[in-house]
Order: structure tokens, then sequence, then C-alpha cells
């Protein structure tokens, strides 16, 4: 599975490369090596501890998530122009939910399958395999039917929210940022077109970001209402794919998550 894995690390950080907002490490090469193990080659960058760079990645941040929908304002200007003209992008609006290839969170490969509803993408390809991975191993009954009654409760969760398709890294959690003099550097992403507010959810639960972070951020990108709300919905997919990687220690999290979710 390295090589699915790798593939998947590979387009990320190439799509993130490709919007000019925030240091990657530039990929170079999958590679099979002898014993059927794989390899992914890649820039070597000297960084440290994510430190004095704090509100920079969080202004940063929000511009590689803003970037998608800069592109369609710029494409409804143009009055949708088809075909590259002089210093134009090679980065294209995209208008669905998903990524071109399947990228792993952990080693999980997760189901980037195009949609144009957002809250169906999140339900049936992010929470859905992870309950259906959960009901696998331990058949559990109570999360079963805790997420029976969440699926309808979602909806309501989005109702005067407008999403437009962002570019997310997707495991931005603190062990995957760092810095160097130039500035911050986030790596080993998971990435696929999602709700910008997704990203924030991994980020709040293991810390490692400063309120300067946060404060930068959204100067850029406002909260929107219910945003609490969906945060915990999102951080639902997080504690499922943990409870599906390192065992029933995180079973507490996620079905306290749902009961509070559906009260």
């Amino acid at each position: 599975q390295a090589r699915r894995m790798f593939e998947g690390e590979m387009a990320s950080l190439e799509a993130i490369l490709k919007t000019q907002t925030i240091k990657v490490p530039k990929p170079i090469k999958v590679i099979d090596l002898p014993g059927g193990s794989t390899a992914f080659v890649m820039e070597h960058l000297e960084m440290g501890g994510l430190n004095r760079h704090s509100a920079l990645l969080g202004t940063q941040l929000a511009d590689l998530h803003l970037h998608n929908q800069k592109l369609g304002e710029k494409l409804k200007k143009e009055g949708n122009i088809v075909g590259k003209g002089q210093g134009q992008s090679e980065v294209q609006f995209v208008d669905q939910f998903g990524f071109h290839t399947v990228t792993c969170c952990g080693y999980l490969p997760q189901v980037n399958d195009w949609q144009s509803d957002w809250v169906t993408f999140f339900a049936r390809q992010r929470i859905q395999p992870q309950m259906d991975m959960v009901e696998k191993k331990s058949g559990d009954k109570e999360a079963r039917e805790l997420w029976a009654q969440l699926q309808l409760k979602i909806p309501s969760l989005f109702s005067d929210v407008e999403i437009v398709p962002a570019l997310l890294h997707g495991d931005l959690w603190g062990g995957n940022v760092a810095e160097d003099d130039s500035g911050p550097i986030i790596f080993d992403p998971a990435s696929f077109y999602g709700h910008s507010e997704y990203e924030l959810a991994i980020a709040g639960m293991f810390g490692g970001f400063s309120s300067s972070f946060y404060s930068a951020y959204h100067s850029k990108i406002p909260r929107a209402a219910g945003f609490e709300k969906r945060l915990k919905l999102y951080q639902l997919f997080h504690y499922m794919n943990h409870w599906n990687h390192f065992g029933s220690g995180y079973r507490g999290s996620s079905l306290n998550i749902m009961r509070n979710l559906v009260k």
C-alpha cells in the first residue's frame, strides 16, 4: 500500500505547490525498491518547530484555502474565457468536492470521488467509510445507532453556509508543520477540495497552534455562524480515523461528539 500512499502525498504536494501560497517540500519521485518496498523522494529542507512564523502560517493557510475561490471569481470577471492566455495560471478552477486521486490520512485511503454537494461528500465519503470499518472490526451497535441519527441532523448544520471548494492540506496537526528562516512549511498532506473549516478540526485536537495563527487565519476567513458545531463534526472524522488506526481508545471521544451533535 506504500506506493498508493506516496502517490497521493506527491499529488497533494504538487497541488499545493502550484497555488504558490505556502511552502511545501518539492516532490521528486516515488520509486520502487528491491524487495517490494517503496520510497518517496522529495526536496530536503532544513526546518525547525513552528515558532515565530505562526501568524504567517495562518495568513498563508487562508491564502491556500481562498486560492480556488479567487480563481472562480477571476473566471467570472473574464466572462468564462476558456483556454490559457498569456500569464494565466496552470491551476484550473474546481467547482466540486474531491480530488483527482486517492490520498491517505495516516495509512487509510480516503474516498475522493467528485461530488457537487459538500454535505453528501462528507457524510458518504468521509464518515461512512470510517463507520464501515468500525462495523467490520467490532460491530459497534451504539456507534451505528448514533450515526443513523446524526446523518439526519447534518444538513441543518450547513443551512446558512455557502461553501466554495477549497484545496486543503487534509491532515494539518502540529506534527505536520514547521518553519525555516523564510517562513512556515507544511508537509505530509492528504489533500482534497473541501470545506475550509475542515482543516481546523485536527489542528484544534492536538494543539501546537498559537492564538496568533488563528487570529491571522480568521482575519482573512472569518468564522461563519455555526462554526463550533461543524468543527466538532469534522473532528468526528479524525477521532474515528484514529479509532480505526489505533484502536478503541478513541471510541469514547467519537461517541461523545455524536451524542452532543444529535441533542
